[in-house]
Order: C-alpha cells, then sequence, then structure tokens
C-alpha cells in the first residue's frame, strides 16, 4: 500500500498541561466597503441526556449580573470550516442563552487542498455566497458582538490569508483564524456539558474536515479543564482527498477504508501513548464527540427519516453500534450510501472518512459509550462573548461606582 503524509508539515501534538488560551477576539460587525475591491486572487438503546433544547447553558459571570437592557442584545458566532460554513445568533436568557436565528450550508471550502496547497476559485466562490447570506442575517438580527473564526482550510491554504481579506472587503465579516489550540478549546467550551455524568477520565472530541481534535480534559468545575491534547490534519475533506473516494467493487472499498484507518491511526499515535494509562484506569471512561460524522450515524443508529437535532443533540449510545454501523457505510457503494437518510449526496463521499476517524478514536479510548454533541465551536465562542461582556460591564459599572 501507498504510504501518505500528512498535508501539511506543521506541529500539532498538544502538551501535556495544556492551558485553555482563554483568548476572545470580540470583533464588532463591520459593512463592507464602499469602493469596489480588488478580488485579492479568488475566483467568482440509547438513552438522552439534555438533547433537544434551544436554551443552552452559558458560563455564570463572576459579580453582579449586567444591565437588563445589556443582557437582551443578540451575539453571534460564525464558524467556518474545511467543509461548512455554519453560524449561530443568540440572546442571553438568564444562566443560558436562546438562539433566535442560525444558518448552515456545505460550502466545500477545502476541497481538492490537500493535493494542491490552496483554495480552489470554485470553493471560495461557494463560500463567499454563504458568508453574505451570514452578514444579512448579522445586519438584520443588528448584532451587538459577533466572532467569526476560520479553521484549518484558511491556517493550510497558501491564498487563505488573501481570501480573508477579500470576505472582509466584500461582506464586512471579520475572519480569524484560529488556531487548533484554539480550535480544541472552543469545542470543549461548546459541548462540554453533554459529558457523561461519573468519575472517569474523558476524552473530548471533534471530527473536521481538515483536521481532528482529541482533547482529554479533567471533569471538575464549570469548565473541564485540559490536560492534553493533539490535532491531526485529517478530517473528513483532507482524508477523502488524500487517500481518495471508496469506490469500485467491495473489496477495493474495503481495502481504501484500511488505509484511511492506517493513515489516522499512524497519526494518532503519539496521543494514544500518552494517554494509554488514563485509558486502562480503573474508573469508567468517558467519549464524547462533536462533528457531522457523529450525529449522522447517531440518525443511522435511531433510524431517523430525516435529521432531527432534538433527537440527537445529548444522545449516548453503545460505541459498538457505531463501530457497527461503520463497518456497514464501508462495504456499501457512494450510490447506496447517498440513499440512506440523513446522509444523501453531500455526505456520501465523506461520510466513509468520518467513520474511520471515529474507528480509530475508539481504538485508543475504548469507551464502551458515546456521548454525541450538535454543538461545538459556535456554542463555545458564544459562551466566550457572553461572559467577557459581562465582565466588562461588570468592571464599567465598579469604575463608575468609584
Amino acid at each position: 500500500m501507498a504510504d501518505f503524509s500528512p498535508p501539511d508539515d506543521n506541529k500539532r501534538t498538544g502538551q501535556r498541561g495544556a492551558e485553555k488560551s482563554g483568548r476572545v477576539a470580540d470583533f464588532r460587525y463591520r459593512p463592507p466597503s464602499q469602493s469596489k475591491p480588488q478580488k485579492c486572487g479568488t475566483g467568482s438503546s440509547a438513552k438522552k441526556r439534555g438533547g433537544g433544547k434551544t436554551s443552552i447553558p452559558s458560563p455564570k459571570p463572576q459579580g453582579s449580573a449586567p444591565s437588563h437592557h445589556h443582557r437582551k442584545q443578540a451575539y453571534a458566532a460564525l464558524d467556518l470550516g474545511t467543509n461548512n460554513c455554519r453560524l449561530l445568533i443568540a440572546r442571553p436568557s438568564g444562566e443560558n442563552f436562546t438562539v433566535i436565528d442560525a444558518f448552515s450550508r456545505v460550502v466545500k471550502l477545502g476541497e481538492g487542498l490537500a493535493m494542491s496547497g490552496k483554495l480552489s476559485d470554485d470553493a471560495m466562490d461557494r463560500t463567499l455566497g454563504a458568508l453574505k447570506v451570514c452578514a444579512e442575517k448579522l445586519r438584520r438580527r443588528n448584532v451587538h458582538l459577533a466572532r467569526s473564526v476560520a479553521t484549518e482550510a484558511c491556517r493550510r491554504a497558501a491564498n487563505g490569508p488573501a481570501f480573508i481579506e477579500h470576505v472582509r472587503e466584500e461582506t464586512g465579516i471579520v475572519l480569524d483564524i484560529i488556531s487548533a489550540e484554539e480550535e480544541a478549546r472552543l469545542a470543549v467550551l461548546g459541548c462540554h456539558i453533554l459529558l457523561e455524568g461519573g468519575e472517569g477520565p474523558a476524552v473530548i472530541f471533534d471530527i473536521g474536515g481538515g483536521s481532528t481534535e482529541l482533547i482529554l480534559v479533567e471533569p471538575g468545575g464549570k469548565v473541564p479543564r485540559i490536560l492534553d491534547w493533539q490535532s491531526v490534519p485529517w478530517g473528513v475533506v483532507s482524508l477523502t482527498d488524500t487517500v481518495g473516494r471508496c469506490t469500485g467493487s467491495r473489496d477495493e472499498r474495503l481495502a481504501r477504508y484500511a488505509d484511511m484507518r492506517r493513515v489516522v491511526s499512524e497519526s494518532f499515535a503519539p496521543f494514544a501513548e500518552r494517554i494509554a494509562p488514563r485509558a486502562e484506569c480503573e474508573e469508567e471512561i468517558r467519549l464524547l464527540g462533536t462533528s457531522g460524522t457523529v450525529t449522522t450515524l447517531a440518525s443511522l443508529h435511531l433510524e431517523l427519516p430525516h435529521y432531527d437535532r432534538r433527537e440527537v443533540d445529548g444522545l449516548i449510545v453503545r460505541s459498538q453500534a457505531m463501530r457497527d454501523i461503520s463497518e456497514r457505510l464501508s462495504g456499501m457503494s457512494l450510490e447506496e450510501r447517498s440513499q440512506l437518510p440523513c446522509i444523501g449526496n453531500d455526505r456520501a463521499d465523506l461520510v466513509v472518512a468520518g467513520c474511520a476517524i471515529l474507528d480509530s478514536i475508539l481504538d485508543i479510548w475504548p469507551s464502551e459509550r458515546l456521548g454525541v454533541a450538535d454543538r461545538g465551536i459556535r456554542e463555545g465562542i458564544l459562551r466566550s462573548l457572553m461572559a467577557a461582556d459581562a465582565e466588562g460591564e461588570r468592571h464599567r459599572r465598579e469604575i463608575r461606582g468609584a
């Protein structure tokens, strides 16, 4: 079999005891420039836990609560990934927040990136179209504070910074290309409340389009402490583009899947070695995943006729059930996968790579159960924005009262 190297040379392994970055970039929405900009190189039996709620807990800031008027402001989080563009707009509601608008579109920004090292003109055009929809929603909702982040595709692409600037000029959206560490921190912040109760160690993971983040956390406190983490440059898009799509005969498809499993397992090896003693501890280990892969497989497990976040978010399933679904999907043809509910044409060619990544995670962290989260980076951003803004308001009141 051919050997596959990671599509970039960036170091992604975490460090033991890595601290949360604590970084919060609060970008106020800016309308696009009036003058016509240059193109900058772009082309034209499971149990439920907490599922289905539109109010999502956010951190309770220390000190007095901000004014009633201030708490009615709208906040927004935009996550531009390798495969999807997602927006969430919410208002604080007591200790929670209530979603008032949302948007999600498959843009395939990272399509072909693993081979070319650049974002393609078609991918940038698709993404810009989605971001213009987001910009209109931000204007219409009169958003007070927004943070817009870009992840692996823009981190890796040679023309990523130029595309970010073009987006700013065309839409007014200021995208922050965040590090893999910040991506991991935000994912934990956004979904940790769905972690199954218990005393044992836990791993939270996020399978993206261009990368996968694995985070070992220590439970306790309002937010679990990050003990160790690793990011590898394999997501559903980058792994599929590099190893190849699972096509051809059944034997050929299974062989390609085995290649995917091998490639991912080799990249996970340093993290697997570090966490092995904790995986073998006497206490029950726990696992929580946030990604389109786990929510799609959970939908298939529940035999849903169409995707329903209320049924999936917070679900806890047997890990073996997810492995069984992965094995079944890896042997199917593209046409067979595309006809399954909750997969369709958008995910049919990428879901197998997600299965390979999930299987590899279960190899190194063999929890009997898997928690499923349809929340992550965007919710983490919203919590950060609201907590930081509330803290700033408290300091302002203290200064006025001094």
